[in-house]
């Protein structure tokens, strides 16, 4: 079980923290071994995984693979929802040009890195923990699905396995796209924008912080029904998802986007292909 050890008062603020000062970008020799000794202990396994750049190019591989992939099968050809509804936003804004989210994607987890003040470099061995952290996770999903399925066994049938009816390269893009774009949309954005509502309208950070989980889980689950590629609405398909969404939304708040969307991914895949 994610543990989380935060204050709520934080918990929708630009990157969970665990109150640690930001990493300075190099230890100056005058601050003393106990100073570098504490710089050195802040950066753990636990905080670098929630930086913003390792989630950049943690996610990268995901951003190749789903938009080179489109390019490869053609414009055309099908794409993820949430891809469609952000790139139709920018497009009512005017802003039509096709590489456009992907880098606005990048542009914006490197302009919250250097919000952060934290250091412009990363560690191979973090990302690689991290891809292990995320089929972990995913594998808990999985084990609630299962769960699910379980205690509501007459609709097994029902539980929503991706794009079954694509041949496998186009399934493995979508997978891409969804674990990518469905992060950005639902959790990277609206997730804290429902949250900053919330508090606007006077809740508390608590009780806003729960509401906008529970709110976008809701919508996150309801998008799969929407349009012409949308599923057929069943209630077992439905509740499953909202699960997913708030399991993806408590993630992102404990373990930041990187873990979230690779988590997403690969939960996908695990279903999808295997």
């Amino acid at each position: 079980m994610l543990e989380q050890d935060h204050d709520p008062e934080d918990i929708f603020r630009s990157r969970v923290g665990d109150g640690d000062e930001p990493w300075p970008d190099e230890f100056d020799p005058q601050d003393g071994p106990a100073e570098a000794s504490r710089d050195a202990a802040g950066e753990t396994y636990w905080s670098l995984s929630r930086a913003p750049l390792e989630s950049l190019v943690f996610t990268m591989p995901l951003v190749l693979a789903y938009e080179g992939g489109v390019l490869l099968l053609g414009r055309g050809s099908p794409r993820n929802g949430a891809d469609v509804w952000l790139r139709g936003l920018l497009d009512s804004l005017g802003f039509g040009a096709y590489f456009l989210l992907p880098t606005l994607t990048v542009v914006g987890l490197l302009a919250w890195h250097h919000v952060e003040h934290d250091r412009w470099a990363f560690r191979p061995g973090v990302l690689a923990a991290m891809g292990l952290e995320s089929v972990v996770l995913a594998a808990m999903l999985l084990g609630i699905a299962r769960l699910q399925a379980r205690l509501w066994p007459d609709l097994l049938a029902q539980l929503p396995v991706g794009v079954v009816d694509a041949g496998m390269l186009q399934r493995l893009i979508g997978f891409c796209g969804a674990g990518l774009y469905e992060e950005v949309l639902f959790r990277l954005l609206l997730l804290p924008l429902v949250a900053w509502g919330f508090r606007l309208a006077g809740w508390t950070a608590a009780t806003g912080g729960v509401a906008s989980i529970l709110l976008t889980s809701l919508l996150f689950s309801a998008a799969h029904y929407v349009g012409p590629l949308g599923d057929h609405f069943e209630l077992y398909s439905f509740t499953f998802r909202a699960l997913a969404g708030i399991f993806f939304a408590v993630l992102f708040c404990v373990r930041g986007f990187g873990i979230t969307a690779g988590t997403h991914a690969a939960y996908d895949m695990l279903v999808g292909l295997f």
